[in-house]
């Protein structure tokens, strides 16, 4: 982890369902009631996606709150914000969504000297057994992990 980074949101559940496979900083294209929500750490990624539209990305379904001093200058919480990269990073990442069984997932949401910046994942999807097994191999780690520390006592 940098120097000066602080993680507004995590989203736990894209490490559950998804095998990574790669990961990429972007930025985003916010209104100013939006990274002030962001800021206060208002935003929810669980649902999140993105999305190649127009050989563009697009951060889908991302849940920043409304500002409340905003007022009638607010912003509509789930609306589609586009991200900020390269265009042969663009490129490279909607050739490899195209492969079969792939997609692209926001990881986390965080701020570097005041700028919101998104951490991508090129990802594919576990079946449900792939997700036992994660659970019984993590278990089985703190199992061993919790014997070894016992027996330094």
């Amino acid at each position: 982890m940098s120097e000066g980074r602080k993680i507004v949101t995590t989203n736990r559940k894209a490490r559950h369902d998804y095998e990574i496979l790669e990961t990429l900083e972007a930025g985003i294209a916010l209104t100013g009631s939006e990274i002030k929500s962001i800021r206060a750490g208002h935003v929810n990624l669980r649902e999140a996606y993105v999305q190649p539209r127009d050989g563009e990305l697009w951060l889908i379904n991302a849940h920043i709150a409304t500002y409340d001093q905003a007022g009638v200058y607010g912003h509509d919480p789930l609306r589609p914000r586009k991200l900020l990269l390269h265009r042969r990073e663009i490129d490279r990442l909607v050739s490899r969504v195209q492969e079969k069984g792939l997609t692209i997932v926001p990881l986390m949401m965080y701020l570097t000297r005041g700028i919101a910046k998104v951490e991508i994942a090129v990802a594919r999807g576990k079946k449900q057994y792939d997700k036992r097994e994660t659970l019984r191999r993590r278990e089985s780690q703190r199992q061993i992990e919790r014997s070894l520390r016992d027996r330094s006592r």
